[in-house]
């Protein structure tokens, strides 16, 4: 049976998100900056927190990245559905300490139709959802590489 979200060539999308962060920890560890995976601490907006597992993070140098390997959909359009789970990452990390730098670490995907990376997309259409200091790396997994984006 065809799963249509299903990742082409992946054994599961669940599998394709831990083998990103796994590049991710790969990539920061390389920049000197050893962070662990499912990185928790406690967030909230008000009195009450409550533990939140980020993919990785650090207490000592008080670090949190979220990492998303989402594309452009089959047909090159905006994969809307994957976009919530963005917004919804923006608000963990504005309930989280301020005193953390806080990273979102996105797959570069480039759309030929749109002429802009989906991280690019993102920020153009939703900065008004991103807390203050929040860094946007997009990673190229053709070069390995990853450089910072911004609005």
């Amino acid at each position: 049976m065809s799963q249509s979200f299903q990742r082409i060539g992946s054994k599961s999308n669940a599998q394709v998100g831990k083998d990103f962060e796994l590049l991710a920890q790969a990539f920061f560890d390389q920049q000197g900056l050893s962070l662990v995976r499912d990185f928790k601490i406690p967030v909230g907006v008000n009195l009450f927190k409550k533990d939140h597992a980020f993919d990785l993070g650090c207490t000592e140098k008080q670090v949190l990245v979220e990492c998303k390997s989402h594309k452009w959909t089959s047909g090159d359009n905006v994969p809307s559905a994957k976009l919530t789970v963005w917004n919804e990452a923006m608000y963990y990390f504005l309930a989280s300490p301020k005193s953390y730098r806080k990273i979102m670490f996105v797959l570069r995907d480039f759309s030929e139709k749109r002429s802009e990376t989906l991280a690019e997309y993102y920020l153009r259409t939703y900065a008004h959802l991103v807390p203050e200091g929040v860094e946007f790396w997009e990673y190229d997994s053709l070069k390995s590489t990853a450089v910072q984006v911004g609005i």
